[in-house]
């Protein structure tokens, strides 16, 4: 061994570097990682990845002293990216001696192929497997450190078993291991702390919190090691734990000083660059870091993702950064070159804008504090309805609260996102002013700026749409007329990811439609707004077609329809009512008219005086109507008028369109023929008791009837019942005979007066108490 380069340096490797380290008594058990260690190094190759202070070494050491490993445990600390292969091969030779693996020093002249090959064989001659532990392994790809790593896994895959701690993905052709299923990776995320973890680490340094504290620091670190201690070591002896919890970030002294020294220090130039420009967005592609750091270091992002492992890849190319790194980086930005910040944000915001990235490019337009550029970008995009509310995706919360101040603005994009922002607090009057401050803007516009003129126009159609379509119908009805004109000189493509521009459109046509007497058209219209509001994620636009859809069927005496509608817009997942929402009126008078209906008048009095309360003040005159009919309605009911009042049919001259009037006395005349208007007429023997059948129903006659009156075909009943479609038909003839009556309606009337049927004409009718089956 005296010519051998590996023998030479066999009596130098440091102890340190080949000894497994002891148990630290600060160390947090982590049982469902070292579970998982054990399982790995069942087979060939385990690679634990993570960045600085995550925890690999402390996990392996943890996994090592479980006693689980299959075999002897050798332990090699590596020396980063400039080790040599003269030096690393003797630290593994003596880890495994270190280990209680008794080999011979192979014959190799140096340290190089031939050595990996009598190694190999070697390792390949025991029974007993070995686990190779190498700790923050660095080695570049295609090595030969690397090379020979790779090459002695290939040649013992039973002999060996590789544990690699490493910052990045070790270069051992990884995608090769996973394809034939004898890789085991743990990485950033399997990493992170949970709470159980994060609560055993500040007990030990007697830190207390409540759970919500607790969980929001693990939170706010990602779960990071080395962030979460750093952060108990300072909890250790503040006075106000959970206040320091709540301001703890990546701008902590004791973070930032620990990331630079670790991690931003050491990387070469153009890399330290490439991080620092980049930090302001999240997530982040190839592009946008070439757009913000420029070319040259823009083509160091394939090394800076495969050599960092706090950005971590969330699919499609796009990689996000640790949160905490993310902050440093932003610190140190700021302290570094604190007049380039603007201008990545603006750039930032350009090039997300380009890609479609709406919402992301305004919140750095608003980084950039370019209120004008954010404005422009909403209003040319026709993305008002994010401001407003009407999508289930919304631009920043900053938008609405750093809306400025001072002198109108000279453009009108601005003024519309202003407009759009008081509308959604909501502000009618903060509003209605900048709507002026709009319109006065766009009238100075130059003639040959028709495509932005047209898109400024729709916007501030819209928002006028979204303030008075709860409040003035005709306002909001005139609104709904210009953007349809506006939508047809605009580009098809312009409005074909808008559906909420459509939505809102089509509810307030809708409501204006039925308002004025045109029940087709309306129904025509709230129905699209269904679709249109479901496509954009509006619920409330959605609940409120629901609500209109039910007036209309109550105001058609279809109380069955009305009932099952407004019942679908009270049911989750679309939103709750607030207080102030002009929908909720409307469906409580629906609500007292349904349960006038069903025979339920105390329900109706309690929904009723609800949907005053709520009208009291409004400028909804067609509810109020509607609400003032419903209640002549149910005083006639309980004073057992047997017709519709001539007072009640006058009151609704001066809101009922002609187009409704039929309808509506159908539906009056519908409403006081249901039970509640029987159950207090007059006392027996001043009005004659409903003549009973000519004949008794047989059983299966009662079968037919109680199905009839669940509103099932005939279709439907013989094949709940199990009989053939003409056997039904016979039944029913014979019914309708034995009830002296010619249609189901009359039939199921009938059936309900002889106590034949539950009173209820809605849900399930049943068999009578008092009639024998």
């Amino acid at each position: 061994m005296a010519g051998c380069a590996c023998g030479r340096h066999a009596g130098s490797v440091p102890a340190s570097r080949v000894t497994m380290p002891p148990l630290p008594n600060w160390l947090v058990p982590r049982p469902r990682l070292t579970e998982r260690l054990s399982r790995g190094v069942l087979k060939p190759l385990t690679v634990v990845v993570g960045p600085v202070g995550a925890g690999k070494s402390a996990l392996a050491v943890e996994w090592a002293h479980t006693g689980r490993a299959p075999g002897p445990v050798a332990w090699v600390t590596c020396d980063g990216r400039e080790e040599e292969p003269a030096v690393f091969w003797p630290r593994v030779l003596g880890a495994l001696r270190e280990s209680g693996v008794d080999l011979p020093w192979p014959d190799t002249v140096a340290a190089g192929p031939l050595l990996v090959a009598d190694l190999a064989a070697l390792l390949t001659a025991r029974r007993e497997p070995v686990v190779l532990v190498l700790d923050d392994f660095k080695a570049e790809p295609d090595s030969p450190i690397a090379e020979g790593v790779a090459g002695l896994l290939r040649h013992t895959p039973e002999a060996l078993r590789l544990l690699v701690l490493a910052r990045r993905d070790p270069p051992l052709h990884l995608h090769r291991h996973r394809l034939v299923g004898d890789l085991t990776e743990l990485r950033t995320a399997d990493l992170a702390f949970d709470d159980s973890e994060t609560g055993a680490l500040l007990a030990q340094h007697g830190v207390e919190v409540p759970k919500s504290v607790l969980s929001t620091l693990r939170q706010r670190t990602d779960g990071w090691a080395a962030g979460l201690r750093l952060a108990a070591m300072s909890m250790e002896h503040h006075p106000q734990p959970a206040q320091f919890v709540a301001r703890f970030a990546g701008d902590d002294e004791s973070v930032v000083t620990y990331l630079v020294e670790e991690v931003l220090d050491v990387q070469p130039p153009d890399m330290r660059h490439l991080l620092l420009t980049t930090s302001i967005v999240d997530p982040l592609n190839a592009d946008l870091a070439a757009v913000l750091a420029g070319p040259e270091a823009g083509r160091h992002f394939t090394a800076l993702v495969r050599q960092n492992s706090f950005l971590q890849s969330v699919g499609q190319g796009w990689f996000r950064c640790h949160q905490m790194f993310a902050a440093v980086l932003r610190v140190s930005l700021r302290h570094e070159s604190p007049g380039l910040v603007d201008d990545l944000h603006r750039r930032a915001a350009a090039w997300l804008a380009e890609h479609g990235l709406l919402a992301q490019a305004v919140d750095h337009a608003l980084a950039a504090d370019d209120w004008d550029y954010a404005a422009r970008l909403i209003v040319h995009r026709l993305a008002i309805g994010q401001v407003l509310g009407l999508t289930s995706a919304r631009l920043p919360d900053a938008l609405c609260a750093r809306v400025p101040a001072g002198p109108p603005p000279s453009a009108p994009e601005p003024a519309l996102v202003a407009a759009a922002a008081a509308a959604a607090r909501p502000d009618a009057a903060a509003c209605a002013t900048a709507l002026e401050q709009a319109a006065d803007a766009m009238s100075r516009l130059p003639e040959d700026t028709g495509d932005r003129a047209a898109r400024c126009r729709l916007c501030h159609a819209v928002v006028r749409m979204a303030l008075e379509h709860g409040r003035d119908v005709r306002v909001a009805r005139a609104a709904a007329g210009e953007a349809d004109d506006l939508i047809a000189q605009l580009p098809q493509e312009a409005l074909a990811d808008r559906p909420e521009i459509k939505a809102l459109t089509l509810i307030v046509r809708g409501r204006a439609s039925l308002r004025s007497g045109s029940p087709k058209a309306a129904e025509t219209s709230l129905t699209g707004c269904l679709k249109a509001a479901g496509a954009a994620g509006n619920g409330v636009l959605r609940r409120d077609s629901l609500v209109e859809l039910a007036l209309l069927e109550a105001l058609r005496g279809r109380f069955r329809a009305a009932g099952e509608f407004a019942a679908q817009a009270g049911r989750p997942p679309l939103p709750a009512w607030t207080p102030s929402a002009p929908s909720r009126s409307t469906l409580l008078v629906v609500r007292a008219w349904v349960d006038l209906a069903r025979g339920e008048p105390g329900a109706a009095r309690r929904q009723l005086a609800q949907a005053r309360a709520s009208l009291r003040g409004g400028s909804d005159t067609f509810t109020s109507g509607v609400a003032d009919l419903v209640g002549g309605l149910l005083t006639a009911a309980e004073r057992g008028a047997a017709r519709v009042p001539e007072s009640v049919v006058a009151a609704t001259a001066s809101w009922l369109p002609p187009g409704l009037r039929q309808s509506v006395e159908r539906a009056c005349t519908v409403c006081l023929g249901a039970p509640c208007g029987r159950a207090r007429r007059p006392a027996p023997g001043q009005e004659a008791a409903p003549a009973p059948p000519v004949e008794p129903l047989s059983p299966r006659e009662r079968d037919v009837l109680e199905r009839l009156a669940r509103m099932m075909t005939t279709e439907e009943i013989a094949e709940d019942i199990y009989l053939s479609v003409n056997t039904v038909k016979t039944h029913l003839k014979s019914v309708y005979r034995k009830l002296a009556v010619t249609r189901r309606s009359a039939a199921i009337r009938r059936a309900v007066e002889l106590g034949l049927l539950s009173p209820s004409p809605f849900g399930p009718p049943k068999v009578g108490a008092g009639t024998p089956r």
